[in-house]
């Protein structure tokens, strides 16, 4: 990969020692200089259209504004914070050209810095707006470290986000790659893409490869090699893209799971990514799928 794939190459400081000191957390909040990106209801706040930007705010249009504040990061000293805006009823996107967008549409129309940021900004709203009770004692939690952990004002239990990690895999069998149409929005789209499923506990990435194409396709994966990887933030995932050789052809889909399982010839991939074939469509090119896909299709691995 020449540059990063979309949600990643985040430019920030994400400050682990300063965020460690709660008077230095607190006089940021009030700093002039600061900066908030408010999101409501998951959706970030965009200014202009060609090219979009974030549109962040400054401390003092924050102060009036009600909901949680986490700290994303420092940027040349300045600290930027996201700022949840889903019980608010003042009218941010009023006025101007702001508005609120869903993050999947946002990735296409905002530079590789600004979609790094957006996608660590909703993936920690999204993981406190879920954790706001104790699982071990069932108790409030409250964030700490600038929104880094939750902590439980009862036990003492602390929690932290979760990052889940799945495996993405482009099977091939010579000049034949195998492509899978799940139920749900790709069968919505008419769309192939990767295999891909969640890794399990005590697993190892070539392990999920293989036990994951195993139970969508009925194909045996034998040598799997490591690609690249992309943060997902829906709600909050890390993509381990791969490639990897079958040693068996026949397919037995999980019927449950997948709608559809294909090989397809090198050509017909091709003329997909082209968007030139009338039979298959793939993932657009902000997916870890098409650039896995793409990297077979021209002979990069």
């Amino acid at each position: 990969m020449n540059r990063p794939h979309t949600f990643a190459g985040n430019p920030l400081d994400r400050a682990e020692y300063q965020r460690r000191d709660a008077d230095w957390l607190e006089a940021r909040e009030r700093d002039p200089a600061s900066r908030f990106l408010p999101l409501r209801n998951l959706d970030v706040l965009l200014d202009g259209e060609d090219p979009a930007r974030l549109a962040w705010v400054s401390s003092a249009s924050a102060v009036g504004l009600e909901g949680p504040r986490f700290l994303l990061g420092l940027r040349d000293g300045v600290a930027h914070f996201a700022l949840d805006v889903s019980d608010t009823e003042d009218d941010l996107a009023s006025g101007n050209e702001r508005r609120f967008v869903d993050v999947r549409t946002a990735a296409t129309l905002l530079s590789a810095e600004d979609a790094g940021i957006t996608a660590q900004a909703r993936s920690q709203v999204d993981w406190h707006a879920r954790h706001g009770y104790c699982s071990v004692c069932g108790e409030p939690t409250e964030a700490v470290r600038g929104g880094q952990q939750r902590t439980c004002r009862s036990c003492g239990a602390d929690h932290f986000p979760r990052t889940d990690p799945v495996v993405i895999v482009v099977v091939t069998d010579g000049n034949r790659c195998l492509l899978g149409q799940s139920h749900g929005r790709l069968s919505q789209m008419r769309m192939f893409s990767a295999l891909a499923g969640f890794m399990d506990q005590g697993e190892s990435i070539e392990e999920a490869v293989r036990r994951e194409v195993l139970e969508e396709a009925g194909v045996r994966v034998g040598e799997v090699r490591y690609h690249s990887s992309q943060p997902w933030p829906f709600p909050s995932s890390l993509m381990i893209g791969c490639h990897a050789d079958a040693l068996t052809t026949d397919l037995r889909p999980d019927k449950v799971e997948m709608l559809s399982v294909q090989w397809f010839e090198r050509a017909t991939v091709r003329r997909a990514l082209a968007g030139e074939d009338d039979q298959l469509r793939v993932p657009a090119s902000f997916a870890i799928a098409h650039h896995l896909i793409r990297a077979w299709a021209e002979g990069f691995v």
